[in-house]
């Protein structure tokens, strides 16, 4: 039992009353329909789980089932002529082009600087080589990254370093947390970059550290780096959606992101660019050069097949094939939700204070230490700390849950406790829970059922 349980659920019920849960917008999973046995008098087969998941896929919205039947409707009813003649919805020749402006409040970005397309990596490969200019003579070659970067990030610039003809070995310069931490100070980027910035052709980070939440200062990490010359892009996964952006203001060159986490557009769904205009002008003999295709060339000769590439004079240039209609129609359905709930500045308001609620019911527990303290613990005493930063203003709404000592393999086994009696979260190895709780859909009081079934697993293994 949690200590200060009794305050702590009269907080979340208050704090619940101020901040409101838009969940009536979503389709929750049940202990039914997600094969979970009832354990507790409180739920029945038809009870809602407890998800605080939305960092890994984001819940459904309820309208997108309707958004994707008109679709099919389209499909059905007019075929091919659907592309011009569409009399249910947009005519699929421009069905990207409403949720633009949409995607351009939630990434701080002017419409001309974003598109939708893809998937992520396949459109972070894409502005990569586009981006990436390394230069031998001057000896500016260098990719500048996080250690520990998500996996399909880092195959990304391994592999851009063979396509250039580099050795990944010499180009990749990886950048990780002082030993015995696990965040990755801005200081530390800054001062590689003082020291390194005239070898380093491209910085690339993620706007949100995939595994500890830690949330990168990217308007000092990019002013530092184009002090230097270097080009900068962004990662956004994790970080759209979730926090405010200000692309276009803190002069970003390039990111990409998907919309299947926070903008909750279902899995696989369509992915996004930010590409600042400065790149975005010119012909195909003036302009950036780029993995081109007939769906970036002018709408107005598009369809005239000629051999001419005349690129669109925005981030829709870099567009290459016609887009998903269907995953055109989910991720609509999203950012309509976002509009309606009062947009990013409302909703990372009450993220804030909710991240912070969730924080603050996990130091409750008995087998909660801080780092310093897990420092000094006996190495055969079972407990957690918590890896992401304190700071609001370092993390969005994902808090990492470390379980030590980490040869006993803990975390599986709460991590299964909690998810097989409703509460569904994720795990990353090695042994980190990454708990969730999305404004959109989660409430405070969602809080104490996650903490209070956790600290119930710690006990049920005999910690």
């Amino acid at each position: 039992m949690l200590s200060n349980m009794d305050y702590l659920t009269k907080e979340a019920v208050a704090f619940d009353a101020e901040f409101e849960t838009h969940a009536e917008l979503f389709a929750f999973p049940t202990f039914q329909s997600m094969g979970l046995k009832v354990r507790n008098s409180k739920f029945n087969p038809n009870s809602k789980v407890n998800y605080l998941c939305g960092n890994s896929l984001g819940l459904m919205p309820l309208q997108t089932r309707d958004y994707l039947n008109k679709e099919l409707d389209a499909w059905a009813a007019r075929g091919v002529e659907s592309h011009f003649r569409n009399e249910i919805t947009t005519n699929w020749v421009d069905v990207d082009l409403p949720l633009v402006p949409k995607l351009s409040k939630l990434v701080g970005a002017k419409e001309t600087e974003v598109a939708v397309m893809g998937t992520l990596t396949m459109d972070l490969n894409a502005l990569l080589i586009s981006f990436y200019e390394p230069n031998i003579e001057k000896g500016r070659t260098k990719i500048l990254f996080e250690k520990g970067a998500f996996p399909s990030d880092y195959y990304a610039f391994y592999n851009l370093a063979r396509l250039k003809g580099l050795n990944p070995e010499d180009t990749l310069l990886q950048i990780g947390p002082k030993e015995g931490e696990f965040c990755l100070e801005t200081e530390r980027i800054l001062e590689v970059l003082e020291n390194e910035g005239e070898s380093i052709a491209l910085v690339c980070f993620p706007g949100i550290q995939y595994y500890s939440g830690q949330l990168f200062d990217m308007k000092a990490i990019t002013a530092k780096a184009h002090e230097k010359g270097c080009v900068v892009g962004w990662d956004l996964a994790h970080a759209v959606g979730n926090v405010d952006l200000k692309l276009h203001d803190w002069n970003v060159d390039f990111a990409a992101w998907c919309s299947y986490k926070y903008l909750n557009s279902g899995p696989g769904a369509i992915g996004g660019i930010f590409i600042n205009e400065k790149h975005t002008t010119g012909d195909d003999k003036t302009g950036r050069p780029r993995l081109a295709g007939w769906w970036g060339n002018d709408a107005g000769n598009r369809f005239q097949m000629l051999e001419h590439f005349k690129p669109i004079e925005s981030a829709l240039g870099f567009r290459q094939s016609n887009p998903s209609v269907i995953d055109c129609a989910s991720l609509k359905s999203s950012l309509e939700i976002f509009e309606r709930c009062g947009g990013i500045e409302t909703l990372r308001h009450k993220s804030i204070r909710l991240t912070n609620f969730l924080e603050s019911c996990l130091k409750q527990s008995k087998y909660y230490r801080t780092i310093e303290e897990s420092k000094k613990e006996s190495p055969d005493k079972p407990h957690f700390i918590i890896i992401t930063p304190s700071d609001p203003e370092k993390r969005g709404a994902q808090l990492s849950i470390l379980f030590r000592p980490l040869e006993k393999d803990i975390m599986m086994k709460v991590f299964d406790y909690m998810n097989t009696r409703g509460t569904i979260c994720d795990e990353r190895r090695p042994n980190v829970i990454r708990l969730a709780p999305t404004p959109l859909y989660n409430s405070f009081q969602d809080c104490i059922t996650c903490v209070a079934l956790l600290e119930e697993g710690c006990e049920a293994l005999n910690l």
